[in-house]
């Protein structure tokens, strides 16, 4: 049993897919993979891979709750065709990252949709969202267009729903221009960054704004196994929108600090996905490439674990994320961690809710060592938990 957060589950706000008539129609395509559809509970769909970016609801004031042989590099940038200027302008950055971002178009199922990815290396991996690509499935296709007007076929070489990325690898290119990775934990609120992407089919896109929040817990639903997917959200108010997904947040530097992923939304309501209102939700790349690095080498991505599920605490309890079920024999069990406990602080992170604790664990690897503070019959406590792995879980 895994970290989770079991609640009601709530369908993710996403764009009607549109079908794809049969030949010899001309084949229509659905623009704009979102970035996903989020709820205020942060929740956004799983399923998203037709709605791209996850929408936040904001009626609703309760939580719902292939392999390759060798590993890319994926740090440095290589074969830039232009010098950017170096005075941190939008238009500096743009003219650094727009040649490694891509447009990402999917079919699958007679449906198809859109998203954004970024480039790993110089042969053609790419770092993307799951829910951009899941469409594809069994059987269906990835085709990869290249800020020169060029395109390849592409294939998935792993996906992980739980932080909602996946990698694929282009076929048959070569001297692309990498991104440059850079460091989401030296960001800090109020500065500057830049989105680009594929926003309603309309790629080379640039948006800008600011941080305007970090570590901000974005639920964007669960896994087939009711595993919550839960991260510790970048918050910016550049325009992000549909089809934003997959593509990189870049900070003045033209550097990629996250991978665009949802966005907020006034209302659900209606049946058409709403775009940006200026509430945009990143995930912070220091958390997810060592689990890219381990899908781009073909492995199962692994993710730290507590080993309890947790749900919210009743109106005008305190805050923190209460314990529901903790799993025998994992950390938490070990750690003196019991039904009923309220956990309010994981290092020097607050923890208010359930999801900001899913969100939290999820920013560290298995093996880490944490200081957990809970309350326990009116108690507090604080104990350190070296953090168990899924990668035995079924």
């Amino acid at each position: 049993m895994s970290d989770q957060y079991p609640t009601q589950p709530q369908s993710p706000f996403h764009q009607p897919p549109q079908h794809l008539p049969q030949q010899p129609q001309p084949r229509r395509r659905r623009t704009g993979l979102a970035a996903a559809v989020v709820a205020t509970s942060l929740l956004v769909g799983g399923g998203a891979g037709l709605g791209g970016a996850a929408v936040w609801d904001a009626t609703h004031d309760e939580p719902v709750s292939s392999a390759r042989a060798d590993a890319p590099t994926t740090s440095t940038v290589a074969n830039q065709t232009q010098t950017p200027p170096a005075d941190g302008s939008v238009e500096s950055v743009a003219q650094k990252v727009l040649p490694s971002v891509v447009k990402i178009d999917v079919t699958g199922n007679n449906e198809a949709g859109s998203g954004s990815g970024i480039i790993l290396t110089a042969d053609g991996t790419i770092l993307t969202n799951n829910h951009v690509v899941e469409l594809a499935g069994e059987g269906g296709t990835i085709k990869v267009s290249f800020s020169d007007g060029t395109s390849a076929d592409a294939e998935i070489l792993g996906t992980d729903p739980l932080t909602d990325t996946a990698v694929i690898q282009a076929s048959g290119v070569s001297d692309l221009t990498p991104a440059t990775i850079g460091k989401s934990a030296n960001l800090g609120v109020g500065e500057g960054v830049v989105a680009i992407g594929s926003p309603f089919g309309l790629d080379a896109t640039v948006t800008s704004g600011i941080v305007s929040a970090l570590d901000r817990p974005v639920n964007v639903g669960s896994d087939d196994a009711g595993n919550s997917t839960t991260y510790p959200a970048i918050q910016t108010d550049a325009a992000i929108n549909p089809g934003n997904s997959g593509g990189p947040l870049s900070d003045m530097t033209g550097a990629v600090v996250g991978i665009n992923s949802s966005i907020r939304t006034a209302s659900s309501a209606t049946s058409e996905q709403s775009g940006s209102i200026g509430l945009g939700f990143a995930i912070p790349i220091d958390e997810v490439m060592p689990i890219v690095d381990q899908m781009a080498r073909g492995e199962t991505p692994t993710h730290a674990r507590l080993g309890l599920q947790v749900g919210n605490p009743q109106t005008g309890d305190d805050a923190g994320a209460v314990v529901r079920e903790v799993t025998s024999g994992s950390t938490a069990s070990e750690g003196g961690l019991s039904s009923g406990d309220v956990i309010t602080k994981v290092d020097d992170r607050r923890i208010t809710d359930a999801d900001s604790l899913v969100a939290t664990i999820r920013s560290y690897r298995p093996g880490d060592n944490v200081s957990v503070t809970w309350l326990s019959g009116g108690q507090e406590k604080t104990g350190t938990f070296v953090l168990d792995s899924d990668a035995t879980t079924s």
